[in-house]
């Protein structure tokens, strides 16, 4: 039986169903009927502004986002598709705190809709720093079908793992 690293907190049902795409060898035509297309966003400004934007329509009152870019580092062995950090430096006596957002460079060739739940989800932890019932409430205000995006997104990097034939 295939273990399923990214889908292991979800129902056994939904586990059964994604190992029978696989078993068929549907799982890669699942994924482009849902999601055929790929995002323009492709340079660390153009995800600067791709998230500043998101940020004005949804969280105004959040701090202000002090850089965004794809990140090479980060990848799944990190357990990491994006990271929101909060660094801080001493400039002339005083303390300045930096927000920045990075996001896993892989997601340079995903589906719009894939891009987007990773900045929204990294934009929420402006607002929420835990993982909890408001942050998630918050990822939903922001993208609608949030919750069905992450199952997907699972089920996008389970695809990623699967030996592919040469």
């Amino acid at each position: 039986m295939t273990t399923l690293k990214y889908l292991q907190a979800y129902p056994q049902a939904l586990q059964d169903q994604v190992r029978q795409l696989i078993d068929r060898g549907q799982l890669a035509d699942y994924l482009a009927q849902r999601y055929p297309d790929r995002h323009a966003v492709q340079s660390d400004k153009a995800l600067y502004a791709y998230a500043t934007a998101l940020k004005q329509e949804h969280l105004r009152n959040a701090p202000n986002i002090d850089k965004v870019l794809f990140d090479n580092r980060l990848d799944l062995t990190h357990r990491a598709l994006g990271l929101h950090t909060a660094v801080s430096r001493v400039q002339g006596g005083k303390l300045k705190a930096k927000k920045e957002i990075r996001i896993a460079a892989l997601f340079k060739d995903a589906a719009p809709q894939f891009l987007k739940m990773i900045v929204v989800h990294e934009l929420a932890h402006l607002k929420e720093a835990d993982h909890n019932k408001a942050f998630y409430q918050l990822c939903e205000y922001m993208q609608p079908g949030y919750h069905q995006l992450e199952f997907d997104l699972r089920v996008y990097l389970t695809y990623r793992d699967l030996p592919q034939p040469t």
